[in-house]
């Protein structure tokens, strides 16, 4: 990836990057992000990066052999230590709304950042806020306090997070509103839709945060900020 998108990309947020898609696209009805509300552990920081997939449980003990459980555990974790970057940790929780096990704590967030990857986004669980490592924000589920019966089910696989359906290798981009894959096709044109996006904002955003904005400002902005967007 280009490293100025890359950098933009850091520096917006996961609204902008949506508008930005359909700005690229010329068209409204792009749908490939979360639903639902998420939580972030790091409210103030995006994650952008491509897609490493796996799917966990937690809420009920393991059925295979421990040497079985192990051998997927450390191939789990050779496999998040290779492949493009940056890359973010896509991981979906098998048991959905019923999730218990907090695999995202201190340990497994250190431990993936030291990967090189740029964050976590997940369905399931994290724990021990406070203790995470900056530079790697997780958008989950939810928050809680153990880690049940965790263990990895598959990796490299298509999984679904918050009716978002990802596939291995694609792009992420995540934060505190939630997460979104950016279509191949645009990434060519997504800094220049970004920038245009935000100047195009701006010419509604400086007239409202003025002294004295009333209707009569407010219609003559709106008029070019219409005018700008066709």
């Amino acid at each position: 990836m280009d490293t100025t998108l890359l950098d933009l990309l850091r520096k917006v947020d996961t609204p902008t990057v949506c508008n930005a898609i359909e700005v690229v696209q010329g068209k409204r009805g792009f749908d490939r992000f979360t639903r639902g509300t998420m939580v972030c552990s790091a409210p103030g920081e995006a994650m952008v990066g491509y897609a490493r997939t796996a799917r966990i449980a937690a809420l009920a003990p393991p059925t295979e052999a421990p040497d079985v459980i192990r051998t997927r555990r450390m191939a789990y974790y050779r496999y998040m230590s290779e492949g493009p970057r940056p890359g973010v940790a896509v991981v979906e929780d098998l048991d959905g709304a019923a999730a218990i096990g907090a695999y995202w704590g201190e340990i497994n967030t250190t431990i993936h950042k030291g990967f090189g990857l740029s964050g976590a986004l997940t369905n399931g669980v994290m724990r021990d806020l406070g203790d995470l490592p900056e530079g790697f924000p997780v958008v989950a589920g939810s928050i809680g306090p153990s880690h049940g019966f965790v263990h990895v089910r598959d990796l490299d696989c298509e999984v679904r997070i918050f009716g978002l359906s990802v596939r291995p290798g694609e792009l992420i981009h995540a934060d505190r509103h939630g997460a979104l894959v950016i279509p191949e096709g645009v990434v060519g044109g997504l800094r220049a839709g970004i920038e245009s996006l935000l100047a195009t904002e701006k010419i509604v955003l400086d007239p409202a945060r003025a002294d004295g904005f009333d209707f009569a400002a407010f219609e003559a902005a709106w008029a070019a900020f219409e005018k700008a967007r066709t």
